[in-house]
Parts: structure tokens; sequence; C-alpha cells
């Protein structure tokens, strides 16, 4: 059967570069061994919102009394946060289903792999195997939880972000290696419904440890009042699972010293690697560098006609990324002009409570590349929608060229911050520069006159400060 492009994974990169060529006149069809709608849609993005979101109701039931509501008895019911967060994800899988029938784009169940005749070979879980062609292929597998040497994931006591959503049991004790947005967000669930959490960090900052280093500091003092144990700067020699739990040996990678801590569950978060093994790359030659897919900005392989994006790609592992590179390289096969992505202004999120999100440069980058700059901040202690909501914690961070007002980056923590980010995202797409953010009415009583407000702090003019 001929296509005019197959595209092997059905995540966010695969499934949205498939609908956008099929609207380009492509005829398509999409390999995937699983659900539509790969990890994002199935294991991560949307169950695990999911899950924060029951978290978050959860712990406003217990701050009932501070909104002048009285709520007794009231507990978390581990079971039934899992099966809700399986229902999101399962209804979200069937929409993507909806809108391939939609579009006429066949779905070809199994295993796809390149031959080297530039063929799509795809082998069905019964065995069966059928061929394909197309005039272009692209390459959209995706990635999966990153091995650790001293930590080897089993499944049972030391998992994955896959497993923690489908756990038998809620652990009374956990241990959460790697303090990015995964493990932050996974650590804010359990910690929200009764588990004791320890985070253990490799890096010095501690939570969300590659934003900006006020936003990790504010973040993890948070946390620790919170009840999370938080030991950054510190790895992970061995863990010991032959008794009934598990014992963590952790080094303080400042003194040396080695200490253990017992947990019934290790869940490893501590990145991820592309999954780039047993898709036919050496089949055609296709050049890796560091372990990704090579391609040039239009996401062309050194292969003629075969493409890749998304995590198998140099570049932030993020859903939206990988959509976006997604709909560039189709747009660019059918003849259109696409602008390149800047990858410099490419938001990035952290679902946990209080939000995270930044976008461009942290403080310390800018100073480093040599800017001059002018900083703003703006705490949500001093907003009047904050102090309504009851959501006060955290603060807007605005970063700018002193010399030509250019916006250099933005870094929020709070209520909602993940909806707020947009905003920067568009303005510096637009080369919006403070003076002009200033003169921009924003409605009040609202969470994001703290941008207006922030990027005022920094040119001295703020109001409410």
């Amino acid at each position: 059967m001929n296509f005019d492009l197959i595209v092997i994974g059905s995540g966010p990169g695969g499934y949205v570069a498939a609908i956008r060529a099929s609207q380009l006149g492509m005829k398509v069809g999409v390999v995937e061994r699983e659900s539509l709608g790969g990890i994002c849609l199935n294991w991560g993005c949307i169950p695990t919102k999911a899950l924060l979101k029951s978290a978050q109701v959860f712990n406003y039931i217990k701050h009932a009394e501070d909104y002048g509501i009285k709520i007794e008895n009231a507990s978390a019911d581990f079971d039934s946060m899992i099966k809700r967060s399986r229902n999101v994800a399962d209804g979200m899988s069937k929409g993507i289903n909806f809108l391939f029938r939609k579009n006429k784009i066949e779905t070809l169940t199994g295993n796809g792999e390149l031959t080297a005749d530039k063929k799509v070979k795809v082998t069905a879980s019964d065995g069966s195997v059928k061929e394909y062609t197309a005039s272009h292929i692209i390459i959209a597998t995706g990635g999966r939880a990153k091995q650790l040497p001293n930590l080897p994931i089993d499944g049972k006591k030391i998992i994955e972000y896959r497993k923690a959503m489908t756990l038998e049991q809620q652990p009374k004790r956990m241990v959460v290696v790697g303090a990015g947005a995964i493990g932050t967000e996974f650590a804010y669930f359990y910690n929200s419904i009764g588990t004791e959490v320890t985070v253990v960090e490799f890096m010095e900052q501690g939570l969300v440890p590659r934003e900006d280093i006020d936003i990790s500091k504010e973040l993890t003092k948070i946390y620790k009042k919170e009840g999370i144990n938080i030991l950054a700067n510190t790895s992970v020699e061995s863990v010991d699972t032959s008794g009934e739990g598990c014992k963590v040996k952790i080094k303080d990678r400042k003194t040396g010293q080695e200490s253990i801590i017992e947990c019934d569950v290790v869940l490893s978060a501590a990145g991820v690697t592309p999954n780039i093994e047993n898709i036919g790359l050496e089949a055609l030659g296709i050049q890796t560098e560091r372990g990704l897919i090579a391609v040039d900005e239009y996401y062309r392989t050194n292969v003629s006609g075969i493409y890749a994006i998304g995590d198998v790609v140099s570049g932030p592992a993020l859903a939206h990324v990988a959509s976006a590179e997604g709909i560039t390289c189709v747009e660019k096969i059918a003849g259109h002009h696409p602008e390149p992505l800047d990858y410099n202004n490419i938001p990035s999120c952290t679902y946990c409570v209080p939000e995270v999100a930044s976008v461009g440069l942290t403080e310390q980058a800018a100073k480093e590349a040599g800017y001059e700059i002018k900083v703003g901040k703006f705490p949500f202690s001093a907003s009047g929608k904050a102090s309504a909501a009851g959501v006060k914690q955290g603060f807007v961070k605005v970063i700018f060229d002193a010399k030509y007002g250019e916006w250099l980056g933005a870094h929020m923590l709070g209520a909602n911050v993940t909806e707020m980010i947009a905003e920067v995202v568009v303005a510096r797409k637009l080369e919006t520069t403070g003076h002009e953010i200033i003169k921009s009415i924003h409605p009040h009583p609202t969470m994001s006159e703290a941008i207006m407000e922030a990027s005022a702090a920094a040119y001295d003019e703020v109001i409410h400060l």
C-alpha cells in the first residue's frame, strides 16, 4: 500500500504531523504499536495532570475552612484517583482515533521499522508482517524513562512514571530520584495524599533545577514546609530490594557522607531516553549525534525522504515542541516555506502546586550571555486576585535587556502560571519591549496583572509594591 507520508509513532509529534499532512492533501498512514496518542496522552502529560488535579482538589478540601466551608472526614481514595486518570487518558486516545477517521488517516498497528529499500515494515502483535511504501517517512517514536546504572527499574520496587500512575496500592514511603518536572509532579501528588516522600536530586539547586534559581529555591522552601524531604546535591549509590521494601544508599556530593533511606518504592524520574533502537536507522545509514537522530532545521535526516521529530532529535523533550516540529516538517514537505522553530522561545511548565512556568533566559544565563539587564519581580502576596483565591504563594520574575528593552526571559511560580506564560511567548515572538507590556492594560483583578507589575518593577514604575 502506497502513502504520501508514513509517520512512525502517534504521540503529540506524530499525530499532529499526520493531521496537518492530511489537511495539506497527503495520503497518510501512522504506525502505532500501542494506543493512539503515545506516551503523552496515555502515560504522560494528560493522565498525570488528572492525578495532580485530584491531589489539588483534595488539598482544597483539607483547607476548606480557610474558605468558610466545613467538611468532615474527607479522605483520598487512591484507587479512584488512579481509575479517573486512566479514564481521562482513554478518552483522549479515543479522541485521536476520531480525528484520524475525520482526516482519513490510516492506522497501521504494530512495530514500525525502516528497511534498506526505504519501506516501512510493520510487525503486528501476532507476528504477522506487512510492508508499506511512502514518498516521505517521519520518525516520531518518542522516548522512555532513562535507566540509571545504580537504579535498575524492575517495575515493582523500582518503578518509572508509567507504573507510578497505576500502582495497586498507595505506598507509605516513596523515594523520588530526580527533581525535574516529572519528579516534582509525582512528589507533589503522593505527598498530598499522605505518602511520606523523599526527593533525591543530583544537582545542587533543589527542585526543578533547570529553572531560574529564584524559582527553584522558593519551590524547594514551600515543599519542605509541606513535609517533603528534599536532598539536593545528592547521588543514589545503590538500592537494596532484597527485603520487604527498599534500602536506598545515598551520598552527599559535598561531604561524601553516605546514608540509608528506607521506603516501599523508588520512583526513577531522572529524564528521558529516545526510542531509536530497532527502527532501522542502521539499514539506511541514518546519522545520529550523541544518541539522537541528526536533522536540519526542517527535520530532514541525511537520507532523502526520511525525517525525525520529537524526543528522538535534539531539543527539549516536550509535547508542544514535538507538535510544532511535526507541523513545520510536513509544511516543508508540502512545498510551503515555514519559519524554522525558535528554540529560545519554548515555554516550559511544571504542573505541581504552585505551578512553575518559564520561557527564555534565566537571570544567570542572561548575565553569562553578556547582557546588561533589568529584573523585575512581583509576588502574588501583593495580588488582589491571589489573595481572594487564597493562592498567594509564588511570584512573577521578568528579565529585560537594559539597552533595547528586549524581553529576555520570564519565570513564574504560582497558581495558573502555566496558562499565563503564553502571554510572554507571544510577546517575545512579536519582539515586545518592557515598556509596551507596562502600557498594555491588564484586567483587574487577575493573576496575569503580575506580569504587568513585574515589568513595571523592572523599570522602577511598580504601583502595588
